[in-house]
């Protein structure tokens, strides 16, 4: 029986980070295992080819849940959004030999709680990219949503990193 392989993913459009879920998902599946994406938002007119013509089953979760909240709290909507899509892959899907985790590590609680085996990516850690924490209400806001991502990320089976800068930055801020 093939190995069933899940990526959970914010956004499948049409961006580097989808390019290389869908790299990855099609390689995979080309080798004989069962491959599934799980999304946020997965729009057919915005999308690579390879998600509407091939064999990968892709399922949208949560798209309904708004990306943020007058143009405010973004990267806390797209947790939830994501966490929602994992509470989809806990209760509604077969489990996964392996759960390939793409951007946001929060799902990676959850996951590491049911005993799912995980692959992390990290493009940059997020926690990172945030400018203006200087603003009380900006530092507050990000207070827990990096300590989610410091804690999780760690959780990970394997993180995979795109560079060896990314790798440096990744030790150095999130371990």
């Amino acid at each position: 029986m093939p190995k069933q392989i899940v990526f959970l993913h914010p956004d499948l459009g049409i961006g580097g980070a989808e390019r290389l879920i869908v790299d990855s998902a099609v390689a995979l599946e080309s080798c004989g295992y069962n491959v599934s994406i799980i999304t946020n938002h997965h729009d057919p007119k915005h999308c690579f080819e390879e998600t509407l013509q091939s064999n990968l089953s892709v399922t949208v979760v949560a798209d309904w849940f708004p990306r943020s909240i007058f143009g405010y709290m973004t990267a806390l909507c797209a947790y939830i959004r994501l966490i929602l899509a994992t509470l989809y892959l806990l209760f509604y899907e077969k489990k996964p030999d392996v759960t390939f985790v793409d951007q946001i590590s929060a799902p990676m609680i959850l996951l590491r709680a049911f005993g799912y085996k995980t692959i992390f990516y990290c493009h940059f850690p997020d926690l990172l990219l945030t400018k203006n924490k200087k603003f009380l209400l900006k530092k507050l806001y990000r207070i827990p949503i990096d300590y989610i991502e410091q804690l999780s990320t760690g959780m990970a089976d394997i993180v995979l990193v795109n560079s060896k800068f990314t790798c440096e930055l990744f030790i150095y801020s999130v371990t």
